[in-house]
């Protein structure tokens, strides 16, 4: 690589962080802004919009409601999407394709069409919009990413070490738990993780499938419709930083596993 096409490079990507991080600092710059409303410039600061989301029972609520959802929905997925990739993955059989196109495909469907789809089947099952609905809505539109990931980790278990399982008496139920389950931690720990900031950061579905409580992406579009305010901008990025803690633990945790593999 010669030293322009390095220069090149460079240029591109720190454009690229430019691009993706400037946005985010100034939403979290605009939570300080001692007034009702966000824009330059900032005469005074303040934080007291951060104190009054800790403080806002509403929002605190909400929180833990999209928190409960986000739970839910990613352990379904979890276990779903676990179960499925096992029975696909390293095997050929009739029918084989058509599970996984069937499996892949509510990740392929556009949102609001999701949405729609969703509220449409829920009604013709009898199914009130509310808590349930919009875990069914969530675990399903997340078994795709599981399945995927959890595909890819089974394809690098070496065989050997489920043979030498059953070799040693246990049967395909204990090697499962014993051998194939901890092996694929890392993968299941980043499934899960994806799984639940999608389910969190899901609006279409939850503004579809949703009763009277609202999850809080549809909290904040509610709040939007009244004017920007830092309040928002406060909420987001308390958000933000727990949603990047929790990538973090991830990303160490997953590290963790791999090099003890």
């Amino acid at each position: 690589m010669t030293r322009n096409t390095r220069i090149l490079m460079s240029i591109i990507y720190w454009a690229f962080v430019v691009y993706l991080f400037v946005p985010l600092v100034l939403m979290i710059l605009m939570g300080f802004k001692d007034s009702k409303f966000i824009g330059f410039p900032i005469k005074s600061w303040t934080l007291d919009w951060y104190v009054g989301v800790f403080r806002d029972t509403e929002v605190i609520s909400v929180f833990i409601y999209s928190t409960t959802i986000a739970i839910a929905s990613t352990a379904i997925s979890l276990t779903v999407g676990t179960w499925i990739s096992v029975l696909l993955a390293g095997r050929s059989f009739f029918g084989r394709t058509v599970i996984l196109g069937l499996t892949i495909l509510p990740a392929v469907i556009p949102g609001i069409i999701s949405a729609i789809s969703f509220r449409i089947f829920a009604r013709l099952l009898g199914v009130e919009t509310g808590m349930f609905a919009i875990i069914w809505a969530h675990a399903v539109h997340n078994v795709p990413f599981v399945a995927l990931v959890v595909m890819a980790r089974l394809a690098t278990l070496p065989a050997s070490h489920t043979e030498a399982a059953m070799d040693l008496g246990a049967d395909r139920f204990v090697s499962f738990f014993r051998i194939t389950l901890p092996y694929l931690k890392p993968a299941l720990i980043g499934a899960g993780v994806f799984c639940m900031l999608l389910s969190f950061d899901d609006f279409v579905r939850s503004f579809f499938l949703g009763g009277y409580e609202p999850t809080l992406p549809v909290l904040i579009f509610s709040k939007l419709r009244s004017g920007m305010s830092p309040e928002i901008n406060a909420i987001a990025t308390v958000v933000l930083i727990m949603t990047a803690v929790l990538g973090i633990w991830a990303e160490r945790s997953m590290r963790r596993m791999g090099k003890g593999t």
